[in-house]
């Protein structure tokens, strides 16, 4: 098994067969494996991260990104319209956005005032919409019109962090480079006990020593799913749980 956790990390588990920087992460394959030690500090089992990922695979099924789109443009801009957003809402403003805007030129060249418009009910319309067209016409001029692959390329864009640059890299490109951490993740992770931290950034340097890359993309989706039909921010439904035999409940009120 692989493990990658940032270079500013400590990953311990077991006998490691050899170590190497790549990418600025700490790449180490390790034969025996119980449990993941980050910063000095001890986080779950692996075996235990193992069984829930096997059960949320048996229960969720959706693999596609919850952000209707038909290329990495259409979901780059739908992921930026998701910051503080439901993907519902966004999947509405976008039905009539994509139909208006239909390539990255029709993005670049548009005006801002009624692109804020059209986005309004999203929410943070003014930096979006800036943010969307700035970005339409560094890809222009920058990558020939078409969105970026790599981590390192897509961050350098205007409104793009690392969660939705994980987003595009995978269901734009089939690319795993990390894990997008969006409000349902940063919540169930912290209350299965996978992470004790509250950065995103630190909860997917976490969450990416615990899980082999090629469960990185999928991750987001399960996690979200479990977070929107059982895990509630306010009211988890705890006694409907498939997860409820190993959750420590992390921060949730019982009474």
């Amino acid at each position: 098994m692989t493990c990658v956790v940032p270079a500013f990390a400590r990953a311990s588990a077991g006998r490691r067969d050899s170590c190497f920087v790549w990418k600025g992460w700490i790449r180490c394959r390790i034969t025996n494996h119980e449990r993941v030690i980050v910063n000095g500090v001890m986080r779950m089992d692996k075996k235990k991260t193992q069984k829930i990922y096997k059960v949320l695979t048996e229960n969720y099924f959706h693999e596609e990104a919850f952000l209707v789109n038909s290329n990495p443009f259409q979901l780059l801009v739908a992921t930026i319209l998701s910051a503080q957003c439901t993907d519902k809402r966004v999947n509405m403003v976008t039905r009539d956005l994509f139909k208006k805007y239909r390539t990255v030129k029709d993005y670049a060249s548009a005006d801002q005032t009624a692109f804020e418009k059209d986005i309004r009910s999203t929410g943070f319309y003014r930096n979006k919409a800036k943010n969307i067209i700035s970005a339409a016409n560094i890809i222009i001029k920058q990558y020939g019109g078409k969105v970026p692959n790599t981590m390192d390329e897509l961050v350098t864009l205007p409104g793009v962090a690392r969660k939705t640059a994980n987003i595009v890299l995978f269901h734009g490109y089939g690319k795993r480079e990390g894990i997008a951490v969006d409000t349902h993740v940063k919540r169930v992770s912290y209350r299965l006990g996978m992470t004790g931290e509250t950065d995103p950034v630190k909860i997917e340097r976490d969450l990416m020593a615990l899980f082999s890359e090629d469960k990185w993309g999928r991750l987001n989706n399960l996690i979200i799913e479990h977070g929107r039909k059982i895990c509630d921010a306010r009211k988890p439904l705890c006694t409907e749980c498939v997860l409820e035999k190993l959750c420590p409940k992390a921060g949730v009120d019982e009474k």
